[in-house]
């Protein structure tokens, strides 16, 4: 088990994972067609993991019991080789452990599994968190897949929109230098339904905070569509470059980036899990491949 990709095949579709960040680095679907963004050069990412912090800390630091540690956006996570647990036809599971290097970042003993199985035309993601020292263990974690848009060459960015299992009336936050805004916007979702443009990301990830939904719908008039729906986590962003870049994020979360103005323990930030000694936590989510007529 100790290469550095695998393929995983089902009813037609695949996914590779690679060992470095568990990452998720392609998606076909039965038409052979790469739904996942492919590391171009406005972004060189395609489905990091989120952890052990979700966007960015004030001063890119960490606070823990009058100590502070360096911790940049998204943690650590993302960029540290996973070790394979299991690699059959269809699922596979990696595993991440805190060691010396962690801890000079992030003063907790965990363990962190990340799963993943293709059946009937879906992608299924799971993401297990454990608290394996002897304190409790404040963390985030988060998705972060990337997808192709347009999802169909040719097709204009404006015929994508995502449309949500719910209504979405409650307000948005927005960023300011990767954190957050005090005061919450108004959304603009219409109803259900996010038309989709550039314009969007502007002010960088439109985030959900509160979302009613715990799935949503992202495609055009034809050709491939996607299902997204998620479990165990809190909030949901949604993001593209600003400037413009030809992929799409939808990013489930259990956790949030840093107030502007929050610099105190990480413990106490705002949307953190605080994991008891021994304590296991499971989220997930699922990617649905379909197709427009």
């Amino acid at each position: 088990m100790g290469q550095d990709s695998h393929t995983l095949h089902g009813d037609g579709i695949s996914a590779t994972i690679v060992a470095q960040g568990a990452e998720l680095v392609s998606l076909r679907d039965a038409d052979d067609v790469e739904l996942l963004w492919q590391a171009g050069p406005e972004w060189r990412r395609h489905s990091p993991v989120l952890f052990p912090i979700v966007g960015r800390l004030k001063g890119d630091r960490l606070r823990h019991r009058g100590q502070t540690y360096p911790m940049t956006q998204h943690g650590f996570a993302r960029d540290r080789r996973f070790a394979w647990a299991e690699q059959g036809p269809s699922s596979c599971t990696l595993v991440l452990t805190d060691d010396a290097e962690t801890r000079t970042r992030y003063p907790f003993a965990f363990r962190l599994a990340i799963g993943y199985s293709l059946a009937a035309g879906r992608l299924d993601v799971t993401f297990e968190v454990t608290n394996t020292g002897d304190e409790p263990m404040p963390a985030s974690i988060g998705a972060h897949p990337a997808f192709n848009w347009p999802l169909l060459a040719g097709l204009p960015k404006e015929a994508y929109r995502l449309t949500f299992a719910d209504n979405e009336p409650a307000p948005v936050r927005r960023l300011r230098d990767g954190l957050l805004l005090p005061a919450a916007q108004p959304t603009p979702i219409r109803g259900r339904t996010l038309a989709l443009s550039e314009r969007l990301f502007e002010d960088d990830a439109v985030i959900l905070d509160h979302p009613a939904s715990t799935g949503v719908r992202y495609f055009a008039g034809r050709g491939p569509a996607i299902e997204m729906s998620w479990h165990g986590f809190n909030e949901l962003g949604i993001w593209s470059k600003p400037g413009g870049a030809p992929f799409l994020c939808i990013e489930p979360w259990h956790g949030i980036a840093s107030p502007i103005d929050f610099d105190g323990d990480f413990a106490d930030k705002p949307g953190v899990m605080l994991m008891e000694p021994g304590a296991k936590r499971v989220l997930g989510y699922r990617i649905g491949l379909g197709r427009e007529p």
